[in-house]
């Protein structure tokens, strides 16, 4: 349902609850990674800060009622980073958590990528990536065309920037002015081949953006308030729709994952588990 904040002492709280389901979302990717045998750590561990302040600040949702309609959509359209998603969803309460452990096994409803028809809470089922912003278009107009004051959330990737899908979708949006969509660009700087700049650059990124007719923001992906408050102002935009470009770390959390472009998807060993646990916690 709709979180309310009323004042800053709720939202330290707010922002003291986010720092540590964050936490726990890392716990949960690294470990459900680890149980699998495969998955994509780095990506996943990049945007958990982005993805809880959705769903514990910003999105207006109902785990209870995962199909209510005037419910705030999340896409997810780097699809292989579904760990974050699921880690953050069983912090909300959609699924319990144990069933985490159950990633990519057979007739999971975890699958590797989203299934939309297998989870509560998933919105698209992805995959192919550059496919996220097209979605998020359709879910907007229609938001639109039935009076529906509901917002609609994308996490692209970087390097799914790459996709001239991406482009067509993003020009799309701005000529019907979908003021209720808000892109965020999980700038972490590598893709499975290693540098984006190095494989396909897409500097001047923000300029690109802009050139395409969205409000343009820039954050630290990893400052929860500066995450809240351009939120915020991006839902205050008017006539065109709104991109945070969000400057990330590849596996954000545990040190010898950050960075580190063969993280991108590969299964953290048992040392490496254990390992990474204790960075997470401090120990």
């Amino acid at each position: 349902m709709p979180r309310k904040v009323s004042d800053s002492n709720n939202l330290e709280k707010r922002m003291k609850e986010i720092e540590e389901r964050s936490k726990e979302a890392r716990k949960h990717i690294v470990t459900m990674i680890n149980a699998a045998g495969s998955g994509h750590p780095g990506g996943s561990l990049s945007a958990v800060e982005i993805i809880a302040t959705l769903y514990f600040y910003k999105m207006r949702h109902d785990p209870k009622n995962p199909s209510w309609e005037d419910r705030d959509r999340f896409i997810l359209s780097k699809g292989h980073a579904a760990p974050a998603l699921y880690a953050v969803l069983a912090e909300a309460g959609y699924f319990p958590a144990d069933l985490l452990n159950t990633l990519r096994k057979i007739n999971s409803p975890l699958q590797g990528h989203p299934d939309k028809k297998r989870l509560p809470g998933i919105e698209m089922s992805a995959g192919s990536l550059g496919q996220g912003l097209s979605f998020a278009n359709g879910a907007a107009l229609a938001g639109k065309m039935d009076n529906k004051d509901y917002r609609v959330y994308v996490l692209l990737g970087d390097g799914e920037c790459d996709e001239g899908q991406i482009w067509e979708a993003a020009m799309a949006a701005a000529h019907y002015k979908l003021d209720n969509i808000t892109a965020i660009l999980d700038r972490n700087g590598l893709q499975i081949d290693g540098p984006t700049e190095k494989v396909m650059s897409i500097e001047p990124i923000a300029d690109k953006w802009r050139s395409f007719g969205w409000s343009v923001f820039e954050i630290d992906g990893y400052d929860i308030r500066e995450i809240i408050e351009v939120l915020d102002e991006a839902a205050r935009v008017r006539h065109k729709p709104s991109i945070i470009i969000a400057h990330t770390t590849k596996g954000k959390g545990v040190s010898f994952m950050e960075w580190v472009a063969d993280f991108h998807g590969k299964s953290p060993s048992e040392e490496e588990l254990n390992k990474a646990l204790a960075e997470i916690y401090g120990k």
